[in-house]
């Protein structure tokens, strides 16, 4: 009975032991999976089965002379043993009477830094060793920078081999203010020294005689010892919602692993993006009912009012709100053994939500070896970069550096199901930072390099008329869609073949989710202009009908079509007489009950190369000069 207590007390005590994740990171040969084995061994975490295993294999093929080869416990494909070298990442958990942990042995290639990338998403601290031999070398550097760029807060700088520099003080202290100097830039709130030799075990487990003039901590004292358990984000609540139960009549409950904050029963929660509210009921963990509850428990809750939440959704305390956007910046590492394609469409994966994502700028990608700034139009893989992307529907998120949960992300190829690329959220952009990309180097050579078995010739000959789009523009009111579908109208009854394009229609199809935002009408005005030089193409004349507020993207629109079949229309009217057409319109922009409304809270350039200019007050003969424009242009010719 009393032996039974015992192991009851000292699964109980175990239980509440927290966890400490970390990862190694290093160059080539400093020793990492020698570190690890050398702390498991000398903590006496090793089985003897292990241990017999382990002396057998390092006289085989081990690379320590008659040494144990301890990376051996952690090298476990082939190709490692073979060489010598990690390549993928290997984890390892043990536990001391005061902490437990779980190792991730990292590559130090770096072409397997997305191996890195993975083991250190979850880790809360990050052992980069140093050969002192070496000193700080261009690996360190990226090891650094991709710690720092994944939010670990914690860093142990292991100067390892200290053995072969005769455990030289002097030599320590050169690579300590070397790698001072770089991580200055980079904000990283925590950092160790320590001096040690993985093959000998001095200073990993317990401190040596070998270097009595360092006065810290070993590493396991230090590892045992750090203060990482604040690191989480307790201060802002979120719950994204994973399942909703629905067990009986009775009960109604939604679940989720909690990503930051604190929930209590009787607090007050928001649903995004409803923004509807209630009260915490009940709040049940894996053990029952509770008071409270916090990241990273998977809880159920239960509210006082009915609401129609589902996955993918989140719960928030209301007087503490996320961002909730569609255009975001962000830093992207690159996954994919397939290089980026930038016009693609992306599944994004965030918390328990997914939608589909599209690139609008690729900032620049950044050498992980200098820290060097280089613009590119693509990513390929292992490479990192700073993007702009838009989601289909708004997300729910922190900047990455105030929570790693809900500031992160991934991206999935929706033909192949391969997780491409991991991501981090810097910060929403403000409307005037939104990038508008129609046009790129790639476009315009697919665009130019496009040919036909169809001459242009023949298509003129066949449909007697030039394939070019009329471009009918002005504010909302002006009378441009009325004028365009008069003029579709005249140009039918005359025999043309022709093909209208109007902002609502498109909008209800084509362009359905995109809202009037800078970025989306950028995107919708690309997407008709190439609509626009395919029917051009193949003869056809296209009316369109679009507000096309932005000269610079008026230009993009006609080098994507072609300058010479681009006709601009403008429909010369006053904002005042665009008001008393469409009063109700502009009332609800004055209320500010919408937004981007062009001549209001967004700017409309009044063209001043447009190719003809009609007044809206003489309706009656404004589709008659049109017309005529048409056949002095050699567009339609009337006489024909």
């Amino acid at each position: 009975m009393n032996k039974n207590l015992d192991i009851k007390e000292f699964l109980d005590q175990d239980q509440q032991k927290d966890l400490l994740r970390l990862l190694t990171a290093g160059s080539v040969d400093d020793g990492k999976s020698t570190l690890i084995g050398r702390l498991l061994f000398d903590s006496k975490k090793i089985y003897e089965d292990q241990l017999s295993a382990l002396e057998r294999d390092s006289k085989r093929i081990g690379h320590a002379g008659d040494k144990i080869d301890y990376a051996l416990l952690l090298d476990g494909l082939k190709a490692e043993r073979e060489q010598g070298i990690t390549i993928d990442v290997a984890y390892r958990y043990f536990s001391t009477a005061k902490r437990k942990f779980i190792i991730a042995d990292t590559p130090g290639h770096e072409q397997y830094t997305r191996n890195m990338v993975t083991g250190a998403s979850t880790a809360n601290l990050a052992i980069i060793l140093i050969d002192a031999r070496k000193g700080v070398i261009t690996q360190t550097k990226r090891h650094t920078f991709l710690v720092s760029l994944l939010g670990i807060k914690h860093i142990v700088l292991a100067v390892n081999k200290m053995d072969l520099m005769d455990y030289s003080e002097e030599v320590f202290n050169t690579i300590v203010a070397d790698y001072k100097k770089f991580i200055t830039p980079l904000s990283i709130p925590d950092i160790e020294f320590i001096p040690l030799s993985a093959l000998n075990g001095d200073n990993v487990v317990e401190l040596t005689p070998t270097m009595p003039w360092f006065k810290g901590k070993s590493l396991l004292q230090h590892l045992e010892s750090v203060h990482a358990v604040s690191d989480r984000n307790f201060d802002d609540f979120r719950l994204p919602i994973q399942n909703v139960l629905r067990p009986g009549l009775d009960f109604r409950g939604f679940s989720g692993k909690i990503a930051s904050g604190v929930v209590r029963k009787g607090d007050e929660l928001m649903c995004l993006p409803s923004r509807k509210t209630a009260t915490v009921t009940r709040i049940i963990g894996s053990e029952g009912d509770t008071d409270y509850a916090f990241p990273p428990q998977s809880v159920t809750i239960t509210l006082s009012d009915e609401i129609d939440i589902s996955r993918g959704e989140m719960l928030v305390h209301p007087d503490n709100l996320p961002r909730t956007e569609r255009q975001f910046e962000a830093m992207l590492v690159w996954m994919d053994e397939e290089k980026m394609d930038p016009f693609g469409q992306f599944f994004l994966k965030h918390t328990t939500h997914t939608t589909r994502a599209r690139f609008d700028q690729i900032k620049y990608r950044i050498d992980v070896n200098t820290l060097e700034q280089y613009t590119t139009d693509a990513l390929e893989l292992n490479e990192i970069g700073r993007v702009i992307l838009t989601t289909n529907k708004p997300l729910f998120f922190d900047p990455y550096h105030q929570n790693r949960e809900t500031g992160s992300f991934v991206l999935i190829d929706p033909l192949s199901n391969n997780t491409c690329a991991v991501g981090m959220i810097i910060d929403k952009l403000r409307p005037s930072d939104l990038h508008s990309r129609i046009l790129d180097p790639e476009t315009r050579r697919l665009v130019e390099g496009g040919k036909s078995l169809i001459n242009k010739e023949e298509l003129e000959g066949r449909y007697r008329q030039k394939g070019s789009t009329t471009w009918i523009m002005g504010l909302h009111g002006s009378g441009k869609n009325m004028l365009a579908y008069a003029l579709e109208r005249q140009l039918f009854d005359k025999g043309a073949t022709v093909v209208l394009l109007d902002g609502s229609t498109m909008r209800s199809g084509l362009s359905r989710e995109l809202d009037h935002s800078p970025t989306d009408r950028a995107e919708q005005m690309r997407r008709m202009a190439h609509v626009c030089r395919i029917l051009n193409d193949q003869g056809y004349l296209v009316i369109c009908s679009f507000i096309s507020p932005d000269e610079a993207i008026r230009k993009q629109v006609a080098d994507i079509i072609g300058h010479e079949r681009f006709k601009l229309i403008y429909m010369d009217a006053t904002l005042e007489y665009c008001q008393k057409n469409k009063p109700e319109l502009y009332e609800k922009s004055k209320k500010a009950e919408i937004h981007n409304l062009p001549g209001m809270d967004e700017r409309f350039d009044i063209p001043t190369d447009a190719d003809l200019i009609l007044n809206p007050e003489n309706a009656a003969n404004n589709v008659t000069q049109l017309m005529e424009f048409l056949d002095n242009e050699g567009i339609f010719p009337l006489k024909a």
